[in-house]
């Protein structure tokens, strides 16, 4: 093909399907990641405690992590495309109708389950398992690309809705949530995802012409990729990629409920702690879209794990320097290290057991981030109601990120990863 008729080209629909991924985590993420500012508000309102709010999004956490994994292998089975549209109308509609929260158990089940249950469905990890099969060769930039979406959602939304609940009240901001996920999110799912390039006649990557045999036979291939979801148990990696997701969640888990809160009590105005959250997502989106980037180029598992321990690093800046000083430092480092860990998360998890069960694997992995939220969350908010401090919660987090960061070295990658395998074929030729 000349170079003119490759400027004429279409441009590949996979990345349309990618700004949607995009947008639809920039929607969902921001809205979900805005509730630890109605912390002190419903505080003031109703006269429930740091660990009854806590009980709240914390359920809600577990809950999402506890429907992934059956969301992900629905997800896995029929059409991804479906089970996103769904899980966007009943986000959207759940999130509206927290403005009608009259008592602690209406929030409870309303945040805590419906609404959590519905992300399941339009989560980060089943829209990353649909651009996995859209891109192969670009698969960790892509997805860096996606988690980014996720960062500017806390950027602008968090902001935005500090900004309208002193403007006006939280219910009317949390109704101004829903219908954003309604009116914004769901028409691009309807016109721009697609479940598989092969159902609009496509190849993965853009490519122009359809893969030979050979080629085919030369595609890179782990020596433990999987067709069922539970074979992934049966090796090491899983088990260590999933423990040190664990950790993450635990330290991001206390962090989106808890930051705000902790930097009000540190002595910033409501505005600027829910700023110094916007500039930790935005950051979210360098980490996020650096990880990719680099992911690519080099191993996954070394960036895992500088990830981690720059995050760690971030939590001892935040407990040495009490204050604004704290906030702004630890804004800065864990804004890097927050998001960067899940492109990273799934692109290795991809490359190491395949893409036939990938939302299903991934999901699984992400219950464990999940839980490890719920404690957290949960934790933090007791603490917090025993001591009047965030201290020793945040001490906990932080010291448990280095473990995890040795748990995301260990795993070999260039004796499992399929980017570090011989093609089938050239092996068949060589007698092995």
């Amino acid at each position: 093909m000349s170079s003119t008729e490759k400027a004429k080209a279409p441009l590949y629909f996979g990345w349309y399907v990618c700004a949607a991924t995009v947008f639809i985590a920039f929607v969902t993420t921001g809205a979900r990641s805005s509730f630890g500012i109605f912390i002190i508000p419903l505080e003031e309102e109703f006269g429930w405690s740091r660990f009854m709010l806590s009980s709240a999004v914390g359920t809600g956490f577990l809950v999402n992590g506890l429907t992934q994994p059956f969301v992900g292998r629905l997800f896995d089975q029929f059409s991804g495309r479906t089970v996103i549209m769904v899980g966007l109308i009943i986000a959207g509609l759940a999130t509206a109708s927290l403005s009608l929260t009259f008592n602690y158990l209406f929030l409870f089940f309303v945040f805590g389950i419906l609404l959590s249950t519905a992300m399941s469905g339009a989560s980060v990890t089943n829209t990353m398992a649909l651009l996995a099969k859209w891109f192969h060769r670009r698969r960790s930039t892509v997805l860096g690309i996606n988690v980014a979406g996720a960062s500017l959602g806390g950027l602008t939304l968090v902001p935005f809705g500090m900004f309208l609940l002193q403007a006006t009240s939280w219910r009317v901001t949390w109704a101004a949530l829903g219908l954003i996920i309604l009116v914004l999110a769901l028409p691009m799912v309807y016109f721009f995802i697609r479940n598989d390039p092969a159902d609009m006649g496509l190849q993965p990557d853009g490519d122009t012409e359809e893969p030979t045999l050979a080629n085919k036979l030369e595609r890179k291939r782990g020596p433990i990729e999987v067709e069922k979801w539970s074979e992934s148990f049966r090796s090491w990696p899983m088990w260590q990629i999933s423990t040190a997701y664990t950790v993450c969640g635990i330290t991001t888990g206390m962090i989106a409920a808890h930051f705000v809160p902790y930097a009000i009590g540190e002595g910033l105005s409501g505005t600027l702690a829910a700023l110094a959250f916007g500039v930790m997502m935005a950051l979210n989106v360098v980490g996020g879209l650096g990880a990719g980037f680099l992911g690519d180029r080099f191993g996954r598992k070394n960036l895992l794990a500088a990830v981690y321990v720059l995050r760690g690093i971030a939590f001892i800046f935040l407990l040495l320097f009490p204050g604004a000083t704290g906030v702004w430092i630890f804004a800065l480092l864990a804004g890097f290290s927050w998001i960067a860990s899940v492109p990273l998360t799934t692109s290795l998890t991809a490359d190491v057991y395949g893409l036939r069960a990938l939302a299903t694997i991934s999901g699984i992995s992400f219950l464990c981030h999940q839980v490890g939220s719920f404690v957290s969350i949960l934790a933090a908010g007791l603490l917090f109601d025993i001591t009047g401090s965030y201290t020793l919660p945040f001490a906990i987090g932080g010291a448990l990120l280095f473990p995890a960061a040795i748990s995301a070295f260990s795993v070999r990658e260039r004796k499992y990863s399929a980017r570090y395998q011989t093609p089938l074929s050239t092996a068949a030729a060589a007698g092995d």
